[in-house]
């Protein structure tokens, strides 16, 4: 087997068992990826090359594999930086390619990195730099240290007197036991393995709310301290509310040190004790508490970017409620609930306002003309923005579809968090530049009701408030991060290319911004796509191009049945060989899939993974991986937290997950949260492996205080799910209906004239 480029058989073994995946693998997913294959196509259409891996482990390679060509590429400017200073010995030229940690190496370049002017470099100047090898070597001379130190002494070197050398050299010793990297290996476990986390308050700092409160005076040990932790208390400093340091046991520190540098005893040991004090004091604590800082914030970054990375993927692939007509309502006081009114495919058909709020007859004016708007429009379905005065604008919705008697209209509330970002977009500029930011953020509103991945796709992620500290973690891999999560969930639910928009299409694997939009100008000037081979047509689209997304395009009713599916256009042979061998059309079979469990596949020329996923995807063509829509019921009598009361039981919905518990919105403009230790009746070490984003939950209220606007909620408390607000010995209320359901009962009672 061949290496990858640049890529030693040390570091793929390495990957190999770092990842526990196999080694051939690897190797192809490498290849693939240099071949310029995209992490969405390498997982879903070469799982004969790469053994089936998914798109977890694909990105996880990837990640290592940038990992270590950043690594290869330092090592080769180390070694030139040495070999230019006239310094690279064979010995440590295969150390320096030994290793594979970017920590490791750059201790091993530290002895031989330019440096500013020390102390070290001082005494060095004075000429003391015999003196400090004599005392590194540990071995006796012709005459006595004191002796020794005397003939150092220069006062036109300023060197007056003997003591003044032996600092001098002890200056040099304290900066090469510094820089040894075996050392600072030792040195940096102990405080993984033992340091504490010590913080404390600054004194005079203003914290007004408290936020920071359990952190003025607190202590955690670096191995466990988790990452939404360590998170805080780096906020609480960088707001000059908190100062943290990390302690070690002083003589675990020195013990180390000593039983590195002091070999065997002479008149050198107490000059190289106090060495190894003013090394440990001086130079290499406060060196080993950044690096261990810099860690413990790596580490909490990529613990919190995972939270954010697992909230926007459930938030993407919500289930979305389908192309139904629907008005959205972005909800206001002063200035009004701003309406708007889509169609099946989301086009703007009408908007308006409703002054709900404003006056006494603010309603009834407000039911006419909502009133009007249903009357005049197929509308399937009512979204309301969760935003100030939702819950009144909810009642209302709800109160007039009752009063009227309407059935075939369902009203349901949706987060708007990023809404007001997309308005002021350039892309809803684009969209609607003769509309109100207010209104394009009741489309969008709208919108999110039927399909919330095509919305979301064209907010910043890190607009969508689903993250933990994701103000202070490292803002370009939380970018790039969230980016693959997008592209990852567009992907696995594909795209309708002739409805899509250029900011849904540019996530497909293979296609940038510049494709995505010339496919939209070349769709409104040729009119729809046929077949996935037109997109050949658009201009950037080459075979690799087309390769990648081709897969992953939808066309529905076109001319191939199979473009409506996720079978590759690469495999379409191979279903033609199925029809065949059945004996009919590939058009029947996607008509009666049942007629594949009596087909022989032994002779089909595909492997078994690409056989698989081509059977299964027969059998469902162009399914939508996504769960059905159920809207969540809040109470009608719980609008704001002083409504709420230890004891009740209420259903919500999970707006956030993090590593300390979940936040559930329960209907009264402040999420609750359900910590980590009632979620569940067994242990969990996640939260996410109880509940995930999007999901309608029922919980129990514990607690509530009002000044702080908190609210303490759990789920272990209910041993059966209660009726929705009320004590839980009261009967249960009927199951929510889905949408398919709701429409199944459309009414014609409400038909009128328009």
């Amino acid at each position: 087997m061949t290496s990858p480029k640049n890529l030693s058989p040390e570091i793929l073994l390495h990957l190999a068992q770092t990842l526990n995946l196999p080694m051939r693998g690897i190797v192809a997913v490498i290849e693939l990826l240099d071949a310029g294959g995209t992490i969405p196509f390498i997982a879903r259409y070469r799982k004969e090359a790469t053994g089936n891996l998914d798109e977890v482990q694909i990105r996880a390679i990837e990640e290592k594999l940038t990992y270590f060509r950043e690594l290869l590429d330092r090592r080769e400017t180390i070694l030139a930086s040495i070999a230019e200073q006239g310094k690279l010995t064979d010995e440590l030229k295969a150390r320096i390619e030994s290793t594979l940690d970017k920590s490791e190496l750059e201790d091993l370049y530290l002895p031989y990195r330019p440096k500013r002017r020390t102390k070290a470099t001082i005494a060095r100047e004075k000429g003391l730099e015999p003196l400090a090898a004599y005392l590194w070597a540990q071995q006796s001379g012709p005459e006595p240290l004191e002796q020794l130190a005397t003939s150092f002494v220069n006062l036109e070197l300023q060197v007056a007197s003997p003591d003044e050398a032996l600092e001098g050299a002890r200056h040099i010793v304290a900066e090469w036991i510094s820089e040894d990297a075996d050392l600072r290996k030792s040195l940096r476990q102990l405080v993984f393995d033992e340091g504490i986390i010590i913080s404390r308050m600054v004194t005079d700092a203003l914290d007004e709310q408290e936020k920071f409160k359990m952190y003025y005076d607190y202590k955690e040990p670096v191995k466990t301290i988790p990452s939404h932790r360590m998170l805080a208390i780096r906020r609480g400093e960088s707001e000059n509310v908190l100062y943290f340091l990390i302690d070690v046991e002083l003589e675990r520190a020195l013990g180390i040190l000593r039983r590195h540098v002091l070999r065997q005893p002479g008149d050198w040991t107490p000059q190289l004790e106090l060495a190894v004090d003013d090394a440990w004091k001086r130079l290499l604590n406060s060196s080993i508490q950044a690096e261990v800082r810099l860690e413990l914030k790596r580490r909490s970054d990529a613990e919190a970017i995972q939270v954010f990375r697992d909230n926007l993927y459930n938030l993407l692939l919500a289930p979305p409620a389908g192309p139904i007509s629907v008005l959205g309502i972005d909800p206001g006081l002063r200035t009004g609930c701003k309406v708007a009114l889509v169609d099946e495919t989301g086009k703007l058909l009408a908007h308006d306002v409703l002054y709900l709020h404003t006056s006494k007859h603010g309603n009834a004016e407000a039911a006419t003309r909502l009133e009007v708007l249903l009357r005049r429009h197929n509308v399937r379905a009512i979204a309301i923005g969760n935003g100030t005065a939702s819950r009144e604008t909810d009642a209302f919705v709800r109160g007039f579809l009752r009063e009227k008697g309407v059935q075939n209209i369902f009203s349901a509330v949706v987060s708007e968090s990023g809404a007001s970002v997309y308005s002021a977009s350039d892309v809803a500029r684009q969209e609607f530049p003769d509309l109100d930011l207010t209104v394009r953020g009741a489309i969008s509103i709208a919108r999110r009701l039927q399909d919330p991945l095509s919305e979301l796709v064209k907010v910043d992620p890190k607009s969508i408030g689903v993250g933990q500290y994701q103000h202070d973690v490292d803002q370009r891999q939380l970018a790039d991060s969230l980016q693959s999560v997008v592209e990852s969930c567009v992907n696995r639910v594909g795209v309708d290319l002739n409805t899509a928009s250029w900011t849904l299409l540019r996530y497909v694997a293979g296609i940038n911004e510049r494709t995505a939009l010339n496919i939209v100008a070349h769709r409104n000037q040729n009119g729809s796509f046929r077949s996935r081979m037109q997109v050949l047509e658009v201009p950037g689209i080459g075979p690799k191009t087309f390769e990648q997304a081709a897969g992953f395009l939808r066309i529905r009713n076109g001319d191939n049945p199979l473009d409506s599916t996720a079978v590759h256009p690469e495999s379409y042979p191979v279903v033609q060989q199925i029809a065949q061998s059945l004996q009919t059309s590939i058009v029947e079979i996607i008509r009666q899939p049942q007629m594949l469990e009596k087909m022989d596949t032994s002779r089909l020329s595909a492997g078994a993974f690409t056989l698989q996923d081509i059977l299964a995807e027969l059998r469902k063509p162009g399914r939508d991986p996504r769960d059905k829509f159920i809207a969540p019921t809040f109470h009608e009598e719980v609008r704001e937290i002083t409504d709420v009361q230890a004891g009740m039981v209420l259903e919500g919905v999970v707006t956030n997950v993090t590593k300390f518990g979940a936040f559930v919105d329960i209907g009264v403009h402040q999420d609750g949260l359900v910590h980590i230790s009632e979620l569940s009746k067994r242990f969990i070490k996640d939260p996410s492996d109880a509940v995930k984003t999007g999901q309608i939950v029922k919980v129990k209220v514990l607690s509530v205080d009002t000044k702080a606007r908190r609210i303490a909620l759990s789920i272990k408390a209910l041993n059966a799910p209660p009726a929705t607000g009320k004590p839980a010995n009261k009967p249960a209320p009927k199951p929510q209906a889905t949408i398919d359901e709701k429409l199944a009962a459309l009414s014609a009672r409400w038909r009128v004239r328009v």
